[in-house]
């Protein structure tokens, strides 16, 4: 029985590229290098044994001058060249905008604006304006933009009741949404719009 865990094993039909070999190619090995070689080309595709023994034999310096050689074997290998992460502009021409994007469902568009509105303060029908702190507290405990004093204490009362754990027969599994609530509490009880 062949099993799926094999580091390499790849899912596929392709035979054995060893000659007159009959079984499936599940492991790929680099294919010969061309002149400008830059990276492993075509790929060989063996069975367990012929992979093994093409590892056994492999010479990744093959073909390579002395020059070539020494280069590759470079801690700095690699490094001779700007990459756009380093370039000294700070990458700001090169660098991709959402308009180069196209979002027919409004996927990444409508999330931004949520995230927009999320940070901007809101203003209420009586004039008074919310931070978003506020209104991230208003979201905890569940409560419309246009909430008044009573409504915030009665929300409070109801979810003191229902995370604390002497209500819940001394479970602490709801610690973390009872603390979240108190501080919502604690900070909007202060606040202009709940004076």
């Amino acid at each position: 029985m062949r099993h799926d865990r094999f580091h390499g094993r790849h899912q596929t039909q392709r035979s054995c590229d060893a000659p007159d070999c009959d079984e499936v190619g599940e492991f790929r090995a680099p294919g010969e290098r061309a002149p400008g070689f830059d990276g492993p080309g075509d790929y060989r595709w063996f069975c367990l044994d012929h992979v093994r023994a093409f590892n056994s034999g492999y010479d990744f310096f093959a073909g390579m001058t002395a020059d070539e050689i020494l280069e590759a074997q470079s801690p700095l290998h690699g490094w001779e060249r700007e990459t756009r992460a380093f370039r000294p502009n700070g990458n700001i021409d090169s660098a991709p905008r959402w308009a180069d994007f196209a979002d027919p469902l409004e996927a990444i568009s409508g999330r931004a604006r949520a995230h927009v509105r999320a940070r901007q303060p809101a203003q209420r029908q009586d004039g008074i304006v919310v931070s978003p702190e506020q209104r991230r507290a208003l979201d905890v405990l569940g409560l419309p933009l246009d909430s008044d004093r009573k409504a915030l204490r009665s929300r409070y009362s109801e979810l003191v009741r229902k995370f604390h754990p002497d209500r819940n027969g001394g479970d602490r599994g709801y610690e973390t949404r009872l603390q979240e609530v108190v501080e919502a509490y604690q900070l909007l009880r202060k606040a202009a719009a709940f004076a």
